[in-house]
């Protein structure tokens, strides 16, 4: 589990294809300080697990199935992404609940710079516009954002977040351009009521 508080603006040291799936190193010193092989590290919003340890360094695998729901698979030596360690038991919960289980990916389609704030305008995945309400949290490459407003149009769903000065400067997100590809993670909670609410089964026996 996670908050959605960047602690750490790391750096992608190399990524190796592996028959469909990836192995990762990113370079992190502050959230390398303390770990060790088996600790979950959000990169850019996705957990990942620290299979080997090299100074200010880390490694993960990723499997086929995050490649295909995140934007890791087109990350390159030199990408700057979010870093976070994962909660511990008596951490102050500054974000909301993020489980580093990426929704979907979405494309910054425009960015809107002001005296105190940048509005960046998100297009929504099919099916994961239902999670959003305005008001509500939702993770954007690993950082926990308030949903300013809501819409819909020609290009599909979208939703805005207003991005203050701190944010973005201590994330990738004072970077991302239109164009741009974002991890999405919806609310946990709202999923779970979904479900609850179509009277399915928590677990099929046989």
């Amino acid at each position: 589990m996670f908050t959605g508080i960047v602690e750490e603006l790391g750096e992608v040291v190399s990524i190796e294809s592996l028959d469909g799936a990836a192995r990762i190193t990113v370079r992190g010193p502050r959230v390398t300080a303390d770990a060790r092989p088996g600790d979950s590290i959000a990169v850019s919003g996705t957990c990942l697990t620290v299979t080997g340890l090299s100074g200010a360094d880390f490694t993960a695998d990723v499997m086929a199935e995050t490649l295909n729901r995140t934007g890791l698979g087109g990350l390159a030596p030199g990408s700057p992404v979010n870093l976070e360690r994962s909660l511990r038991v008596g951490d102050r919960l500054g974000g909301h609940m993020v489980q580093g289980h990426v929704d979907g990916v979405g494309t910054v389609v425009s960015r809107v710079t002001g005296e105190r704030w940048d509005v960046v305008r998100i297009t929504v995945p099919p099916g994961l516009a239902r999670y959003l309400v305005e008001k509500g949290s939702i993770a954007v490459d690993g950082v926990s954002l308030t949903v300013s407003a809501l819409g819909g149009g020609p290009g599909g769903p979208w939703f805005e977040v207003s991005l203050i000065p701190a944010t973005l400067a201590a994330t990738t997100l004072g970077r991302v351009r239109p164009g741009s590809g974002v991890n999405l993670e919806a609310d946990v909670i709202g999923k779970y009521v979904e479900r609850m609410l179509h009277g399915e089964p928590a677990a099929v026996r046989s």
